[in-house]
């Protein structure tokens, strides 16, 4: 346990060996960690758990350190197993103590755990009086789960904000002020872009709501990574700047699936063509780039030029799962354009182009296929292209 404030403590686990996130979706470079946190005021509250593979080490720092017994009540924030994991083994032994939930938490803590314990559902508005502090609630709902749970605890300057405002990221100290700021900041925009992404409106309106609080904050304290003790109002300016629906970094992103490097080279020869109009650009091979990392690059694209050869009618498999990303993620308000080569039946740059209008983005260019190995006339029309993509990014 570390305090962190007067009487508030941090009691999680620090995860330097993890490598992938939900099953094998999402690639954690840096680890990560499972932020949990003890209040001992006239109240003793525990506010969410751990991933359950930790459970049981969880539970035994518990009674060691405060003795669970002594625990009045407990909050969970958020039921998913990375933070609720270790509700069940907890309630094990202490089975009649008030579990503080949203609606949908207390109906998805029942469906994991098939338990009607104590529960004590909270809103937007309600509190919980502990002594010298009080626990506000805010409901964070779709943020990213039905069930999530904010509490400013009055008295603390402290927001408890569970997956809001964090990132899988062990660094060198529990403080945003004590780590890389440059690695952290990795961490932070591609959490936001692989996992909150999605629901930009809503971060937006959530985050003006408790700004129209006026609530005096110091310290913000997420159930993954550090916790911002220096200037905390900077994440919440990030994310703001991060949910607007047109947010980009000014770089176009190009990426391509080949089999025998044609495609290749039409990519590289659209880069050529960004490159004389003097756009920014930057290029992935769809099958050897992270996908995590990759999600980033075009959350901050302003241009997702996407290529692809044909095979069995289609594109290539990692072309294919990351349209359905593109898609799932929301990705909006970019300009998009397909291209790729071709043995005899020609779709894929169809089908890139299609997919990428149907998901919200704004095609800039008829796609572009050559057969088998562009021509060095085809190499000129794909230069084309990318200037002429440059001039309509540059407006």
């Amino acid at each position: 346990m570390q305090e962190i404030k007067k009487n508030i403590y941090w009691c999680g686990i620090r995860d330097w060996g993890l490598g992938v996130f939900h099953g094998h979706e999402l690639s954690t470079h840096r680890g990560s960690s499972y932020n949990s946190y003890l209040i001992k005021d006239k109240k003793t509250v525990l506010i969410d758990t751990v991933w359950d593979p930790y459970k049981e080490k969880f539970v035994e720092d518990l009674e060691k350190n405060v003795g669970l017994k002594n625990i009045d009540a407990i909050v969970i924030n958020h039921v998913e197993p990375d933070h609720g994991g270790s509700l069940g083994l907890l309630m094990d032994r202490i089975p009649e103590t008030p579990i503080y939930c949203t609606k949908n938490g207390a109906e998805i803590i029942k469906k994991y755990f098939g338990k009607d314990w104590n529960f004590n559902i909270v809103k937007t508005g309600d509190y919980l009086e502990l002594g010298e502090y009080k626990l506000n609630f805010v409901e964070m709902q779709m943020l990213h789960w039905p069930d999530s749970l904010l509490e400013y605890v009055d008295g603390a300057r402290l927001v408890i904000s569970n997956d809001a405002f964090g990132q899988h990221y062990c660094g060198t100290s529990l403080f945003n002020d004590e780590t890389d700021e440059c690695e952290l900041y990795q961490e932070a925009i591609k959490y936001f872009a692989n996992i909150l992404g999605p629901f930009k409106p809503l971060i937006t309106r959530k985050i003006e709501q408790i700004s129209a609080m006026n609530l005096d904050i110091d310290m913000i304290a997420p159930s993954h990574g550090v916790i911002w003790r220096k200037n905390p109002a900077q994440i919440l300016e990030r994310y703001l700047e991060w949910s607007d629906l047109s947010y980009n970094e000014g770089y176009a992103v190009i990426i391509y699936d080949t089999m025998y490097n044609s495609t290749k080279d039409m990519a590289e020869a659209i880069a050529g063509g960004l490159e004389e109009e003097g756009m920014k650009f930057k290029i992935f091979n769809a099958a050897t780039k992270d996908r995590s990392d990759l999600n980033v690059e075009i959350f901050k694209a302003n241009a997702v030029i996407l290529g692809s050869c044909t095979v069995n009618n289609s594109v290539l498999r990692p072309t294919a799962s990351l349209l359905d990303e593109i898609k799932g993620l929301k990705v909006k308000n970019k300009l998009a354009f397909g291209f790729g080569s071709y043995g005899w039946s020609g779709e894929a740059h169809k089908i890139i182009s299609q997919k990428l209008e149907e998901s919200g983005l704004t095609i800039c260019a008829e796609p572009f296929g050559v057969k088998y190995k562009p021509t060095s006339e085809e190499i000129e029309k794909c230069i084309e292209i990318g200037k002429n993509i440059a001039k309509q990014l540059k407006g």
